[in-house]
């Protein structure tokens, strides 16, 4: 997951301050669809091309200080997780 989120924020650097601000981004994006309802077994699945499509608009979002689509990505990251957090197949079972 942590390459695909490098690639679609432009970002070819291995440099260990920005690969860990990345693979939090990608932490925090799972945290947050998890606590909206998604499964941590879905939440989890980087197979999945809506979680890995929730995860890369969650770190374009909050990536960077300056990023002027930053409001757009952050909500359409949001309606997505209120999508997969009422859609059956994604729900926690209780």
């Amino acid at each position: 997951m942590l390459e695909s989120v490098k690639g679609a924020l432009r970002v070819t650097s291995s440099d260990p301050v920005i690969v860990l601000e990345i693979t939090d981004l990608i932490a925090g994006a799972r945290m947050e669809l998890i606590q909206a309802g998604v499964s941590i077994v879905n939440a989890a699945n980087d197979e999945d091309p809506l979680i890995r499509r929730a995860i890369i608009l969650y770190a374009k979002a909050h990536y960077g200080l300056d990023g002027p689509n930053a409001e757009r990505f952050a909500e359409s990251f949001e309606s997505l997780k209120n999508h997969l957090s009422q859609a059956g197949d994604y729900r926690e079972l209780v």
